[in-house]
């Protein structure tokens, strides 16, 4: 029996953690069945190195962005600047973008202009827009709404674990959830509340590699190949066979990513 095609849809493979192994952690992913990975760019100086690994990994695309964590200490990305980066065949999103509170609530102000930034490359290009959002709720909800008054973008809340008035408000604008590591820990139940209560057509799985490894891995370093543990522990917030919750989110992941999807057709 095959295992199930599923895709990490967040993952940092750039990170020194993963120095001089990357050929190997490709190879461990596909044998769980993750075909499929999207790495992240979190400071756009970085995004040579980021754009280099999708483009020397046939499974891997990536996405440009500065982390709101890192606005305040990075220059400030131009609509131009990021919709020029999207031009590239494997970058297939806008991010990550969104607010950081808990760490970083002193400089809201240039992460809320940063995000804005983000939201305008994401509506120009038809990328989907990758959203943190930690600490930030009823900013983050605002500004997701606001904008999408101005003209319409899609989106992933990616590695969600905010409140459910956040979730709503995503999901009412059309938006997707990511289900990443922490939905899998023990004292998690009021986010696993949260997905299950989501339309099943709205959910995509992520390791956010390296951080964040679902058991039982957790206290480790992450990698793109435990999505699987992840994506059964969703099959089960769900009530479904594993082979069918994969295919949603394989479906889901199609359907916003859609440039991946059209890049893997063309090859």
């Amino acid at each position: 029996m095959t295992t199930p095609e599923i895709t990490d849809s967040h993952c940092h493979l750039d990170f020194p953690d993963f120095d001089g192994e990357l050929p190997d952690v490709i190879a461990r992913a596909a044998e769980n069945g993750v075909t499929r990975m999207v790495t992240i760019c979190t400071k756009l100086r970085l995004e040579p190195q980021v754009r280099a690994i999708a483009e020397a990994h046939e499974n891997v695309f990536y996405a440009a962005g500065t982390h709101p964590m890192s606005a305040a200490d990075e220059p400030l990305a131009t609509v131009d600047q990021l919709t020029a980066l999207a031009t590239h065949p494997k970058c297939v999103g806008i991010g990550e973008t969104g607010l950081d509170y808990h760490y970083t609530s002193e400089s809201a102000a240039v992460q809320q202009d940063s995000l804005r930034i983000h939201i305008e490359a994401a509506r120009q290009t038809g990328l989907p827009l990758i959203i943190h959002a930690r600490a930030a709720d009823d900013d983050m909800a605002k500004i997701l709404n606001d904008e999408f008054k101005n003209g319409v973008y899609t989106c992933v809340m990616h590695c969600f674990s905010s409140s459910a008035e956040l979730a709503k408000a995503a999901l009412d604008l059309g938006f997707y959830l990511s289900m990443s590591g922490i939905a899998t820990f023990p004292k998690s139940q009021e986010l696993r509340d949260i997905f299950a209560a989501a339309p099943v057509d709205r959910i995509l799985v992520e390791t956010d590699a390296p951080y964040l490894a679902p058991p039982p891995y957790r206290g480790k370093r992450n990698e793109p190949g435990y999505t699987m543990h992840t994506a059964q522990f969703g099959a089960e917030i769900f009530g479904l066979p594993y082979e069918e919750f994969a295919a949603h989110t394989q479906a889901n992941f199609d359907r916003l990513f859609s440039k991946a999807a059209q890049y893997e057709k063309a090859a």
